[in-house]
């Protein structure tokens, strides 16, 4: 007893050691008092201790102290409770015939009754721990077992954390069957307590799971006032706000007993809410309460999810709060199925001879199943026509709950606590000498135990039960979790069906699972579908969500993506930019190529210049052809007719360059089409100059003392002066895209939306020079024109390059603030406009009169009438 002494020394506080009659080296402690409590015993090698909810209630004396106080009593017999200690029982009685499990040690039990109070369980597990021998005699030699290698319970998280805290100084195995708080998995505070039920941390998670898997992202949340509840509560905030899935649209501790106006307030806040689905996470007395309430108020529509702890509350179940129950989703502890159960509790038979039956908690049980009382009864009961119980009643005649093993889920988890236990010691007496895991490789016994010596064996026990569940415990003492998900059905009878629906469970290799068999789940809502329950509807593709000012993250708007923005998925945080060459849709929803845009030749305003520089080209090839036939006649030849046909062909040129301005712009058309463009207009402007130097000879030479100016322009001269000058032209377009290469260029700037295909000049100086090369030789020419135009002929050629350069320059002067103001291919149509413009302007004015005259007046086109004056009208 070494270990167990201070225990009952230093924690009962109902000892005192004294010298007792016994010899004088030794001395005694006895006990001031002893425990009265209600318990099922059987003795052992090595025995378990059990704790249970065997009564409903406790009644304490009155605590005045005027007299010794009385023992507490218990009443209103819970036979669930009950059914759970017997299959403790059972458990053992199965170990203890099983040659392959503790074949050398006979297993016993002590289990208590904790009446569902507090201080009961509190001093049933000292009892436990310490023992109730009346006298202690102390020598020299402490050994042999501990009064229990260790305790199955509580079912209780409260009681559980009230007794696990003393137990575990002391290293006392507890293993609970029924105690979920989160709480008891801190390993610092209760470090010798296990569970085979999973705790309020996994099931918060299957419960969000399940809310995840329905897209329920406002829910409710009702706790009871206890640990069970409040610790759920925090880890419901705690694991929503990381999750980001979800919010509590309200919080409500639900108090204990009938508090009318605590409730009422609550179903209040619960009807305004706009959250379709509310979470109670709490004991079914807690419910009961509630639900009275709501009925009272008529509040339907709601989506309940139930915890374990009502789940299968059969009270709740009734046809006056299916209504409002009807389709309510809950975890529910595994059940499991235990071979032989029923046969065992069958032979379960009261004590008829012992001394003080009227505590035999199977005795007890016997009344409450056959309504009879052992003798002598209690005074009354024979008169008022009760029956007197012989011990040999047979249940299989009696309707009772206590033998409906269809439904084991806490009682599973006792048989897996008791083999749990069982399989650590088992484990630890097969230990080797020499080989153990203690001190200098030292193994435990029996004679010697220690109980933290069983907690080595009970952290790395791993079995599986005959139903096929493994068991073994992580480092906090928790069993591998397993739920089953169960539904409230109602049937059109009336009646009420709760079945199984899915479970949630995890494993070490694919983490938490959720699995829904969802054709089985009975909805009571018309549809018969889930209901919807968010504080915002989901922000479809193409919008994002904003959250709303001073409320939780599931509360929301949802903002358009803004342009060359999208999303493309449902309840998107932030809208995703395009990539460089695309932009969002309309809808917004996915992103688009760009529109491309360029001067086609596809679009009006493409066709339209095209067919204007072919229809120049062709014009410009005609009257080559009419001067080229005609050229013979005095017109053509009076004309320079050389100069006229390398005007024309210049002409055609500066018609055609036009063409390298339409369509999608690229290096090569960007590198050509203002070299060609200034080339080829030099080539037409120092023709045109040329030709008014000659005339200009031609004008000085008719005056006196001015014959030897024609000598200067002769045929060599003319061809001379314009290969020079359009030399010139050609050394800067080389020396432009030499040092600063127009190139092709995307452009997004103009719009967003679009792309803008351009060419980029390189060189705004070497487009300036270019442009400026060929506006001084039209300068030229129109001065030195406008000088020569009163030249005394019918036909003065000089009228009419005055007339044609005035155009030219007209078009140039204006295409400069036009070009630089335009954007994009709008820059492009007004350079070809420009071309376009002024070659014709040129072509017109330069040979309209001159093809007039030779196709519609050859009467006129003779020697005599050029050089006449007014020999025809």
């Amino acid at each position: 007893m070494r270990s167990f002494i201070p225990i009952s020394l230093l924690l009962l506080l109902r000892s005192v050691c004294s010298s007792a009659p016994s010899p004088p080296s030794l001395s005694s402690c006895q006990l001031q008092s002893q425990f009265h409590l209600d318990g099922i015993h059987k003795a052992g090698d090595v025995v378990l201790g059990g704790l249970f909810q065997i009564h409903f209630f406790s009644v304490f004396p009155d605590l005045s102290f005027t007299s010794e106080p009385q023992q507490p009593t218990c009443n209103g017999f819970d036979i669930l409770g009950f059914r759970q200690a017997q299959i403790m029982a059972f458990a053992i009685d199965e170990i203890n015939r099983d040659s392959n499990l503790l074949s050398n040690v006979t297993l016993g039990y002590s289990l208590f009754d904790n009446c569902l109070n507090l201080a009961i369980g509190f001093r049933a597990a000292l009892s436990l721990a310490s023992g109730q021998e009346k006298q202690i005699v102390l020598d020299d030699v402490c050994d042999g077992s501990p009064p229990v290698l260790g305790i199955v319970g509580d079912s209780s998280s409260t009681r559980s954390i009230a007794i696990s805290t003393v137990l575990g100084l002391y290293r006392v195995p507890m293993v609970s069957y029924f105690a979920t708080c989160s709480c008891l998995s801190d390993r610092q505070k209760y470090p010798s307590f296990f569970r085979t039920i999973p705790s309020d941390a996994f099931q918060v998670r299957a419960m969000i799971q399940i809310l995840r898997h329905f897209n329920w992202t406002w829910a409710g949340l009702l706790v009871s006032d206890d640990d069970y509840g409040l610790h759920a509560a925090q880890s419901f905030q705690s694991d929503l706000s990381l999750s980001g899935e979800g919010c509590l649209a309200y919080l409500e501790v639900l108090p204990w007993g009938n508090d009318e106006a605590e409730l009422r307030r609550i179903v209040d806040v619960m009807k305004k809410s706009t959250a379709r689905v509310v979470i109670g996470f709490a004991h079914h007395s807690h419910m009961i309460n509630l639900m009275e309430e709501v009925v009272r108020q008529n509040v339907t529509g709601l989506q309940w999810l139930a915890s374990e702890a009502w789940t299968g509350a059969a009270v709740l179940q009734t046809p006056h709060l299916m209504p409002y129950l009807g389709g309510t989703l809950g975890i529910a502890i595994r059940r499991g199925e235990i071979a032989g159960l029923q046969e065992f509790l069958l032979k379960i038979r009261p004590e008829l001879h012992h001394s003080y039956y009227r505590n035999s908690t199977v005795n007890q049980f016997w009344e409450f199943a056959f309504r009879c009382r052992f003798a002598p009864p209690s005074a009354g009961w024979v008169e008022a026509g009760g029956a007197l119980c012989t011990g040999q009643e047979n249940l299989a005649d009696v309707e009772t709950e206590f033998l409906d093993i269809s439904n084991l889920r806490p009682e599973y988890n006792v048989y897996k606590a008791v083999y749990a236990l069982a399989y650590a010691l088992d484990n630890m007496l097969q230990c080797e000498p020499g080989r153990g895991p203690f001190r200098e490789n030292s193994c435990a016994t029996l004679e010697t135990l220690e109980p933290w010596q069983l907690l080595y064996y009970l952290e790395k026990v791993n079995f599986t039960t005959p139903f096929g569940d493994q068991v073994s415990f992580d480092e906090n003492g928790d069993a591998l979790p397993i739920y089953d998900v169960m539904n409230w059905s109602w049937l059109p009878d009336g009646s009420t069906m709760v079945q199984t629906v899915g479970e949630v469970k995890r494993s070490a290799h694919k983490g938490e699972e959720l699995t829904l068999n969802e054709d089985k789940i009975f909805w009571s809502f018309e549809n018969q579908m889930p209901p919807r329950s968010a504080c915002s509807d989901s922000c479809p593709p193409g919008t994002h969500m904003v959250r709303k000012k001073g409320k939780p993250v599931c509360c929301f708007d949802c903002i358009p993506c803004s342009a060359g923005k999208f999303s493309n998925t449902t309840d998107s945080l932030e809208c995703t930019s395009c990539p460089e060459d695309f932009w969002s849709s309309p809808q917004r929803d996915h992103c688009v190529p760009k529109k491309i845009e360029f001067l086609s030749y596809h679009e009006p305003l493409g066709i339209c210049f095209t067919a204007a520089s072919l229809l120049g080209t062709f014009c410009s090839a005609v009257v080559l052809v009419i001067f080229i036939y005609h050229r013979k006649t005095p017109l053509v030849r009076a004309n320079n007719s050389e100069l006229s046909f390398q005007l024309l062909v210049s002409l055609k040129l500066c018609f055609l360059c036009s063409l390298l301005f339409i369509g999608r712009p690229r290096l090569w058309t960007c590198q050509l089409r203002h070299a060609v463009f200034g080339i080829s207009f030099v080539l037409c402007v120092s023709c045109i100059l040329v030709k008014t130097m000659v005339v200009f000879a031609v004008f000085k030479a008719s005056k006196p003392g001015g014959g030897t100016s024609l000598k200067w322009f002769g045929v060599v001269q003319q061809r001379g002066t314009v290969l020079i000058l359009t030399s010139v032209q050609a050394a800067i377009c080389t020396a432009w895209l030499v040092s600063s290469s127009p190139a092709s260029h995307k452009n997004t700037q103009y719009h967003n939306d679009k792309i803008v295909y351009e060419c980029v000049i390189g060189s705004t100086a070497g487009f300036a020079v270019l442009l400026g090369y060929i506006g001084l030789l039209a300068i030229l020419s129109f001065l030195i024109a406008f000088l020569v135009r009163n030249l005394p002929d019918n036909f003065n050629e000089a009228k009419l390059i005055t007339f044609s350069m005035l155009i030219f320059c007209a078009v140039w002067v204006a295409f400069v603030p036009a070009y630089v103001s335009s954007p994009g291919k709008y820059a492009d149509a007004v350079e070809v406009f420009a071309i376009l413009a002024s070659s014709f302007g040129l072509l017109v004015a330069l040979f309209g009169p001159k093809c007039y005259i030779i196709l519609m007046r050859p009467e006129i086109n003779t020697k005599k009438a050029i050089m006449g004056r007014g020999t025809e009208s």
